[in-house]
This record gives C-alpha cells, sequence and structure tokens, in this order.
C-alpha cells in the first residue's frame, strides 16, 4: 500500500565520527530540530531509518492550527504559527503554507456552546478569532448543504502541504550545516559517566553529547531499550486526495464527521473526522490504565479492533544489542492499510456538505499511525536520570501545525537557552510524578 507520494532527498553518504547532537527521526519535529541546531552553529546528524517524512509528517491533514488545542499547546502554537510565516524565505523553499483559516462548525446548540467555551483561551490572542453565524458562514462555506448553525473560525489559522515542508525543512538544515542521512537506523544510545556519549546506527557509531529522539511512533520501543519507560499508542487514520475542484471552500472545515481542506494542487484532502482505529497490542495492555482517562473521554471517536498489527508488535524484540538487526532496519516506513469504512464515509460526506465536490475524482488514500500520549499532549522533555538525552514525541495528532515551535523547543532543551515556552506541562516525569493526567478540551 503506497503512502503519499514524496519528492527525492539527497542524502549525504559518509557517516560523521562525532557531533555535537544526533537527532532521531526525519519527521517534522527532527527536521526542525536539526534546523534549529544547525542554525545555532552546532554540529547535527539527523538518522532515518527510512525515508525524510515517510511516516506521519507527510500522512496527516495539513492543517496548522490554534482551533480547538488542548489549552497546554496553545503558547507553543502561537511560536509555531508565527515561525510557519517564514518558512519559505527561511528554508528557500516551497511549504505551502498559507492562512487561509479554519473553521469548526457547529450543528447542535451543544457544540455551539462548547466552541464559544473553547474560545476564551485565546482571549489575549487578537487575531480576529469568533464565531460567525448567518452570511459569513455562507461565504466560507459556499454552496454547503449541511445544518451548520454557527462555527469558530480562527483567521490567522493554516494549511501547508505534508508531502513538501519536511523536505524543505531537513534541505534546509542540510544547507545550514547538518548531515541529514536516510536508510541509517540509530539502533542504541551509549553513556559514559552517567550521561550520553554515542549512538550505534546500523552504518557505525558516532560520537556525541546530545541526542534528540523525535521518533514519532517508533520513539516507545527505542526509549524502552535505552532504559526509558514512555508511555504511547498508536492510532489509525484514514486520508485521501482529490483531484482539482473549482468553487469549493478555501478555509478549511472541521464539523462532527468531517475534516476537509483544500490543497495547493487545487484539490482537496478529506477524512473522516469521526473514525480513529486502535489496534488491540500487547501495549494497549502494558498501558491501558494510564490511557483510561483518555478513552473514557474519547470513546465515542474511538473503534478498537485485533488485527494482525497484534502479531506484528508481539513479535518485535524489545531488547537489543548495539551489534543486532533491530526493529527498525526490519520495517523502514509504516505504512498502513487505510480503513475503506472510514475513506467511504469521509468522502460521503464531503460530497453531500459540499456537492461541487461530486465532480471530482478521489486520486489516492493512505493511512498513518498517530503516536499518542495518555493526555494528548506531546512529550517534550530531558529525560530524568541520563542527561544529555532529550525526548520530543506523542504529538498526538498534532504534531504537523506544531512542528516548528516544537523544535525551536527541544533544540533549546539541548543547548541549555532559555526556552521559548515553559516546557512544564510537556515533562515526561508527569507520567510517573503522581500527576494527574488526561486530556484537556479547554470546553
Amino acid at each position: 500500500m503506497p503512502g503519499p507520494r514524496l519528492p527525492h532527498f539527497q542524502s549525504d553518504l559518509a557517516l560523521p565520527r562525532a557531533v555535537d547532537a544526533v537527532v532521531i527521526g526525519g519527521g517534522i519535529i527532527g527536521a526542525t530540530t536539526a534546523l534549529e541546531l544547525a542554525e545555532r552553529g552546532h554540529s547535527v546528524l539527523l538518522c532515518e531509518k527510512g525515508q525524510i517524512a515517510g511516516e506521519q509528517s507527510s500522512r496527516n491533514w495539513g492543517w496548522v492550527r490554534m482551533s480547538c488545542r488542548d489549552p497546554r499547546e496553545i503558547p507553543l502554537m502561537a511560536l509555531a504559527l508565527r515561525l510557519w510565516e517564514g518558512l519559505n524565505t527561511r528554508t528557500g523553499r516551497q511549504t505551502g503554507f498559507t492562512r487561509s483559516g479554519i473553521l469548526y462548525t457547529a450543528e447542535t446548540g451543544k457544540r455551539e456552546a462548547q466552541l464559544e467555551r473553547w474560545l476564551r483561551n485565546l482571549d489575549g490572542y487578537d487575531q480576529g478569532v469568533r464565531m460567525v453565524r448567518g452570511d459569513q458562514l455562507e461565504l466560507l462555506m459556499p454552496g454547503h448543504q449541511t445544518k451548520t448553525r454557527s462555527g469558530l473560525l480562527t483567521p490567522m489559522d493554516g494549511r501547508a502541504e505534508p508531502q513538501m515542508a519536511t523536505h524543505a525543512i531537513a534541505s534546509a538544515a542540510q544547507a545550514a550545516g547538518a548531515k541529514v542521512m536516510t536508510e541509517c537506523a540509530v539502533r542504541s544510545v551509549e553513556t559514559a559517566a552517567g550521561r550520553i556519549s554515542g549512538v550505534m546506527t546500523e552504518r557505525g557509531r558516532v560520537a556525541c553529547t546530545a541526542v534528540v529522539v523525535a521518533g514519532g511512533a517508533w520513539s516507545r520501543l527505542f526509549l524502552g531499550n535505552a532504559g526509558v519507560n514512555l508511555p504511547q499508542l498508536k492510532v489509525l487514520n484514514s486520508v485521501l486526495r482529490t483531484s482539482p475542484v473549482q468553487g469549493g471552500p478555501e478555509t478549511a472545515i472541521r464539523s462532527a464527521n468531517l475534516g476537509l481542506r483544500k490543497r495547493a494542487d487545487g484539490g482537496y484532502t478529506v477524512a473522516d473526522a469521526h473514525e480513529n482505529i486502535v489496534d488491540i497490542v500487547p501495549d494497549s495492555f502494558r498501558l491501558g490504565w494510564k490511557f483510561l482517562p483518555s478513552y473514557r473521554q474519547e470513546w465515542r471517536a474511538l473503534q478498537f479492533r485485533l488485527s494482525d498489527r497484534w502479531r506484528e508488535e508481539a513479535a518485535q524484540d524489545r531488547r537489543w544489542q548495539p551489534n543486532q538487526t533491530t526493529p527498525f532496519e526490519l520495517c523502514r516506513v509504516l505504512d498502513p492499510a487505510p480503513s475503506q469504512k472510514a475513506l467511504k464515509s469521509g468522502w460521503a460526506s464531503a460530497q453531500n456538505a459540499f456537492p461541487v465536490l461530486q465532480g471530482a475524482d478521489v486520486v489516492q488514500s493512505w493511512g498513518g499511525l498517530i503516536d499518542v500520549t495518555p493526555d494528548a499532549i506531546p512529550v517534550i522533555s530531558q529525560a530524568d536520570g541520563l542527561p544529555g538525552l532529550v525526548i520530543a514525541t506523542g504529538f498526538s495528532g498534532h504534531g504537523f501545525g506544531i512542528g516548528p515551535g516544537a523544535g525551536r523547543l527541544a533544540a533549546d532543551l539541548v543547548t541549555g537557552d532559555k526556552p521559548v515556552v515553559d516546557p512544564h506541562d510537556f515533562r515526561l516525569s508527569r507520567f510517573a510524578d503522581g500527576s494527574r493526567f488526561g486530556p484537556q478540551t479547554g470546553y
């Protein structure tokens, strides 16, 4: 099942013997961290086991949003929006970013009240955020055939192209001096005197004093081998894209059962906003109690199933030596089959809501595995007890838009610079220090 079509990335070929920092993972978080570090004058090696943006960084909806985020993410997302604005100039390449606005719709009075309550989270961010009704709604949703009564509009929000953005950032990191190597899995970290001293890759050893784990859905497995417990599971989301369409909405739309945004090529990215599939795997039982609050809150949007992923993950090695072949080399790219039910449901909802889409063709579809934490916000944190190890993962489906901000914060943690935002809410220790944790909708 081929995933999204990606441009060719010219990998560096020679493994350096020593760098200041090694970044593990070539998604948007890892690429942005590498760019930040390289621009600050640090020597950097980014290692990607497969291809740049091969997994969720190219498979997401392409939304860049403040709207309806967990309130704890808002300061970091505000920074990310400012960084997105300058990314084309900064990288010298196109990311597809445009401030098109995002509209969360309300079909019921209850949903309308929820959105109005969430709006208070943006007090102090004077960017035209407002509830819209009547004629304003019709302008944002031309030709719609829905029962929408109102919507939350965040005009500063936008969209970018997942198949372009991470490649642009990783290429800019190279231009700034970082080494970026694809098909080069990191097998393990090495320590000396109780802190990071290097990594072992499938191509050899690299000395370093800092490692950033930005491995997306693979992070829990990698960190477990290093003795670090990261509670993280995977959720399958399914997406399709259409041929170009004239007359559809420019603003991205999120309704109860639909996610829709215009693409740079004139088509639309479409997803069923309601169906998220959770495969039952061994970690489901190891971590079940930590995820209970999230399951209780989001159970209507989650569909649990027993699939081949149980067998695949049960058979994976959880411990290995630096000279052994690892699961990261046995599976270069997670490329799950999309849910045909979700694709059909999402496409039907899109055509019913916007009849102009009935003339479009579905030209591609794919699945992606979202890395989720028990409270649905990321871990951007130093690892307690292992100086030099920084974790930037678990973005729970919110990573693409917040990526530039998250990469800057991760780089701050590596260099010891003053963090661009307070990282307290993103600390790994929240899952083990007795803190109460769970998703926050802000409603």
